[in-house]
């Protein structure tokens, strides 16, 4: 399984390159996971959050 945010649900999207004169070549963006522990429901688990939602900072971190 791919890895995606726990919380967002951001993962890798792909697309094209496009060189200057315009050729297509195959590409892929990969979202900026990191890997935490949070609390939820009084157990700790380890999920990957995108550094987006770690700036909101609405998690509770062990």
């Amino acid at each position: 399984m791919a890895k995606s945010c726990y919380i967002t649900g951001r993962k890798i999207i792909s697309g094209n390159n496009r060189s200057y004169a315009m050729n297509a070549s195959r590409r892929t963006w990969k979202a900026n996971l990191q890997k935490i522990k949070i609390v939820e429901n009084g157990e700790i688990k380890t999920v990957y959050v995108s550094a987006r939602a770690l700036k909101k900072n609405n998690l509770t971190r062990a």
